[in-house]
């Protein structure tokens, strides 16, 4: 019991945490407004776009893995904004808001004992929470990556790091 205990607290440490890659917070935290449509050359996707799939794919995954009446987006056009600008500040603020909530969610689906992270989800084709979980972190990961690389790229991200 204390293994699956322990499976949950890694799990949820690993959507976060700063041991392998650095968190949502920390990347999009201050991200420059005039950086946020711009497309830099060699990058095929600005911060709003990436921002946005970020918070579709993941709002996807979480309710994929809570809600038998989920459906997805059409693959792959549901999953990324066609414009390259945000239409308003507050539409940027809104989308950092929904993935913050949307991971805390996750992390509390994840910290429920009753939830089996073993068990293939009912409505699926085999999928676990476990595997979604890992895919949430996989996917965040990667995509923070691409941020980060915005950042570095247009002389933003702090020296520091």
């Amino acid at each position: 019991m204390r293994d699956r205990e322990a499976l949950r607290e890694h799990l949820i440490r690993l959507l976060d945490w700063e041991d392998a890659h650095v968190n949502f917070n920390t990347v999009l935290s201050g991200w420059p407004e005039e950086l946020r449509g711009s497309k830099l050359a060699g990058c095929p996707h600005t911060a709003w776009q990436l921002l946005e799939h970020l918070r579709i794919c993941q709002w996807d995954i979480l309710e994929f893995s809570r809600d038998p009446n989920h459906v997805s987006p059409n693959f792959p056009s549901g999953y990324w904004p066609v414009d390259e600008d945000p239409p308003s500040d507050a539409a940027w603020d809104g989308s950092v808001a929904r993935c913050q909530s949307d991971l805390n969610e996750m992390k509390r689906l994840l910290g429920d004992p009753a939830v089996d992270l073993f068990t293939p989800i009912a409505h699926g084709q085999g999928q676990t929470i476990l595997r979604e979980a890992l895919l949430l972190a996989d996917h965040n990961s990667h995509h923070l990556g691409q941020l980060i690389m915005l950042r570095r790229l247009s002389g933003t991200w702090p020296q520091s790091e």
